[in-house]
Order: C-alpha cells, then structure tokens, then sequence
C-alpha cells in the first residue's frame, strides 16, 4: 500500500473527484478527512466510504481561513497528524455571465473557493507539516481549463490558472521542509458538472470531438494521479501540473475521423457511475 500510515485531507471529498480521490487513497491504506459545506452530502459519503478504511467528515467552508484551520486542528485532533492535504473544493458560474456583467459578488464566490481556499488550505496544512518535521505532500486541483480561453466560464478558468502560478510558488516556499506540491489538471471528468453538460447533447458532442480519446474521465482515474503525487513514487516531481484529460487539452479542432455521438451512445454515455 502506497499510503500506508498515511493521514490526508481531501477538500471537496463529498462528491466528485474528490470522492475518487478520497476513495482511492483510503484503498492505498490512508486515512481520510474529507471537508464540504454541505454536511448532509459528506456524511452520506463518509457511509458509502468507510468500507474502505478509516474515514471522517468535517464541515468546512474553505473560503474562509479560520475554516481551513479547524479543518487541520480537527484532523490532527482524530488522526494525529497530516501527511497529505488535497486542496479539490471548487465551484463555477452556472449562469455563465459575460465578462462585462461580472460582479464583484460573483468574483469573491468563485475566487474565495477555487483561489483562497487553495491558498489559506495549503497553508494550514502546510503549517501542520513543518510542525510535525517529517514533510508532506500538497496536491491542489486545477484543471485543463486553466489553459483555454472559455470566456462563458471567465472566473473559473481565471480562478484555476491561479491555482497552477500557486502550486509553483507553493512548491518552492515549501522545498525546504521537504513538502512537495504539484497539481492536477482534470479536462472532461464524469461529475455533477461535466452531466449538466451532458445535458445539452451539442455541447456535449463538441467536448468529446475535441478529446482524442473519445470519452470522459472517471474521478477514480483522477485518484490514481493523485496517489502517484502523494507518494514517494512522485519525490522528484517538482510544482507541475499534469493533465489528465484525454488529449482535451491541446486538441484544438474536433479530432479526425469523428463520429458525432448518436442518441443511444449519449444515453450510454450519461449512464456512467461515479
């Protein structure tokens, strides 16, 4: 087991990839805190959880500091310690106001979850680490879309390409207490977000035109990157954020030769499980 031993925090860890992430560093043989907001979603998660090890909830809302700082205080309080800290909340603007009708309200939402709260996140954790003496792992969730210009989802792209210029300075502010940082940059990922677009069987078509592998990504998929990030396979990976997105990335036109999906494989596509 890669994470034997090992205490991790997975923020966001209710649903989503950060469920898959949790899921797979508790097979690995960590334990984990997962955080949410809402605390109905992350005591259901935790139950479905546990079946694979040792597996708490804390209510956090990470856009606040003193937040993140009970979340480190209550998982050392139930564990110990912290070895891992996941920074995975994020959030986006369903509404995809243009830029020129953005309010400052909107900015602060999305920038307090998807920016602070990687920021002051990492930084308790972080703290907990250099206090312990032994280093640590950060991994923060970026995404593919921190490299492409969707101006439908201003903030959010803007918010994650913060999130990789961070995950640099992080790696080098934190080198010397040998805590590694590095991000990963999911593309098309089955969650709650990627079905709402899969609802629009059009918008859903140009994304996977553009994925070369020709389907989305599962959040387990996206757990299995982050256990290579927290474990010591990863020792010489130094403030890089790797995609894991099929090809989404730089593919920039629909990719040769594709089928637009028919009705039946978009039903088949949308049944896929978490």
């Amino acid at each position: 087991m890669k994470l034997k031993n090992k205490v991790a925090i997975v923020t966001g860890g209710s649903k989503g990839i950060g469920y898959g992430i949790a899921e797979e560093y508790l097979k690995e043989g960590a334990k984990v805190v997962i955080c949410a907001r809402n605390k109905e979603e992350g005591v259901k998660a935790v139950e479905e959880l546990k079946q694979f090890g040792d597996v708490f909830f804390v209510p956090c809302d990470v856009s606040i500091q003193q937040s993140n700082e009970a979340l480190v205080a209550e998982t050392v309080k139930q564990f110990g310690r912290v070895d891992i800290f996941v920074a995975n909340a994020g959030i986006n603007d369903p509404d995809k106001t243009h830029y020129l009708n953005i309010t400052d309200e909107q900015y602060e939402r999305i920038m307090g979850v998807n920016l602070k709260g990687v920021f002051f996140g990492g930084q308790a954790a972080a703290r907990q680490m250099v206090k312990q003496g032994d280093g640590g792992a950060i991994v923060n969730v970026s995404s593919v879309n921190a490299y492409l210009a969707l101006d439908s989802q201003m903030l959010y792209t803007t918010s994650k390409g913060g999130v990789g210029q961070l995950t640099k300075v992080q790696a080098v502010a934190l080198t010397d207490y040998n805590i590694k940082v590095n991000a990963i940059c999911p593309g098309p990922i089955d969650t709650e977000l990627m079905r709402r677009v899969g609802s629009d069987p059009q918008l859903f078509n140009t994304v996977i035109s553009r994925t070369p592998i020709g389907r989305v990504g599962t959040p387990n998929e996206c757990g299995r990157l982050a256990v290579f990030l927290a474990c010591d396979d990863s020792n010489f990976v130094f403030g890089q954020s790797i995609f894991i997105d099929g090809g989404r990335g730089f593919q920039a036109f629909p990719v040769p030769g594709y089928k637009t999906v028919t009705d039946e494989e978009f039903e088949q596509l949308q049944s896929i499980k978490k």
